[in-house]
């Protein structure tokens, strides 16, 4: 498991050892993760500055096998269980 935001590096230190996240957060301050992964939002959108909560399951080959948009952040790990699991069968 990886996160990234566009947050600097010692942002996200602070902010991972507060939620004590056992991932590593990447620190994608120039943004060229996010136009990798279609995190940008168009100019002009209200959080133009913050990424879309996305995130990908990846198999490790490096082959995005599910997208999602994270609309339910509590109920969203869950669903990504299920899926490995069913990806796993």
């Amino acid at each position: 498991m990886l996160g990234a935001s566009f947050d600097t590096p010692a942002e996200n230190l602070e902010f991972a050892t507060a939620q004590a996240f056992g991932y590593p957060l990447l620190s994608d301050v120039d943004q060229l993760v996010g136009v990798a992964y279609d995190v940008l939002r168009p100019a002009g959108h209200r959080y133009a500055s913050y990424p879309r909560r996305l995130s990908y399951l990846i198999d490790p080959h490096g082959f995005i096998q599910r997208a999602y948009e994270v609309t339910d952040v509590e109920g969203h790990a869950d669903a990504v269980l299920q899926d490995l699991a069913e990806l796993n069968r």
